[in-house]
């Protein structure tokens, strides 16, 4: 099995701001081809705001939910995209409801959908020539509390949404590998409410238990995906209003995080994305020296504030100092940023791994 993950050197993390998965696919392989895994369809569409577009495309106007804010209307004229944590889309479950459930199986988080949909223009890409045939199309999902825990503030209806979320999600998948070649996908996780119950970000959370509760969902779903499928996890400090959400001391939550994460996967991990602060002390990289990859790849999200080149190539010696043999990637996606800023983004890509690659 060709595994792109042990040669290419830059990961994507997920979103662009474009509005078609082939200006995505296109700009990032034209630019950034040779280094890359895999290529994502840049979040288009609904999921550039992340998890929000399952706020009002799922959670609201479910019969067993009740919306308890949306996102403010903008000049009188109804919004579902949210400006910040005050702003966002919260729901509860409602009295007497003991378990959520979703119909429309395989299809009604919208993932597989999407994902069908943009992995045909990929394939054709591939075929042109623009995409190179070692490169993997890379699917981006939310783990399980990711996919509700900013949203409801009750802990109580985090037990009751669990396990029909994960129904849902292991349904796309299902119709994933039904339509998708098992040899062509990456699944990528995304982590970034579990970072942030964990680094204590999210005071609403529930406290018993928690780490547990931030893992087991990969001891759940990540066994039952096809080990000719590739799989990572993004942990991610979150990036609603502006990156990072939380500024942790030290990286030791991510790193025990990822640790256990590879540990109850149950199956091959193919990588790890852990974020990196922008000038951030010594001690804060100290923490690399215990992560356990297990020959998962560990990709780090250096690549930000890359108008301070100095600390950029700081942050590059800083993690070599206790991880060896890892590649580079951007902190967090870029759906919620504006279009114009996509050639300087895919520059500062290029450019970070230039300095990587040649001091």
């Amino acid at each position: 099995m060709l595994n792109p993950f042990k040669t290419k050197d830059l990961l994507l993390v997920g979103s662009l701001p474009l509005e078609t998965a082939h200006e995505v696919m296109t700009s990032c392989a034209h630019q950034l081809g040779p280094w890359l895994p895999c290529i994502p369809d840049g979040e288009v569409g609904d999921r550039a705001v992340w998890i929000n577009s399952l706020g009002y495309r799922v959670y609201h106007g479910h019969p067993d939910i009740e919306t308890v804010n949306r996102p403010a209307p903008i000049d009188g004229v109804e919004n579902w995209k949210p400006k910040d944590l005050f702003d966002i889309w919260q729901f509860k479950v409602k009295p007497g409801i003991e378990s959520i459930r979703f119909g429309d199986r395989g299809w009604r988080l919208g993932y597989a959908r999407d994902a069908i949909g943009s992995y045909q223009v990929f394939e054709t890409l591939r075929e042109k020539g623009v995409i190179a045939p070692d490169v993997r199309f890379q699917v981006c999902l939310p783990l399980t509390i990711s996919a509700f825990g900013s949203m409801f503030r009750d802990p109580v209806d985090w037990r009751r949404l669990t396990p029909g979320v994960e129904e849902a999600m292991r349904a796309e998948i299902d119709k994933m590998i039904e339509k998708i070649p098992e040899a062509d996908l990456a699944i990528q996780w995304d982590c970034a409410v579990e970072v942030g119950v964990l680094e204590g970000a999210m005071p609403w959370a529930p406290t018993e238990n928690a780490f547990e509760m931030m893992v087991s969902p990969a001891a759940r779903l990540t066994p039952e995906i096809p080990e000719e499928v590739m799989v990572g996890y993004h942990l991610c400090y979150g990036n609603l209003t502006d990156w990072p959400m939380w500024r942790p001391n030290d990286l030791t939550q991510c790193v025990r995080y990822s640790n256990a994460l590879i540990e109850r996967s149950g199956r091959r991990v193919d990588f790890v994305h852990i974020p990196i602060l922008d000038h951030a002390n010594d001690a804060y990289y100290a923490p690399l020296r215990n992560l356990k990859p297990q020959g998962a790849r560990v990709y780090l999200g250096v690549i930000h504030h890359m108008d301070d080149e100095a600390d950029y190539r700081r942050r590059l010696s800083q993690s070599a100092k206790y991880l060896s043999g890892f590649g580079i990637a951007g902190p967090c996606g870029y759906g919620r940023l504006s279009a114009s800023i996509v050639p300087a983004l895919l520059e500062e890509h290029r450019r970070g791994m230039e300095i990587w690659r040649n001091g």
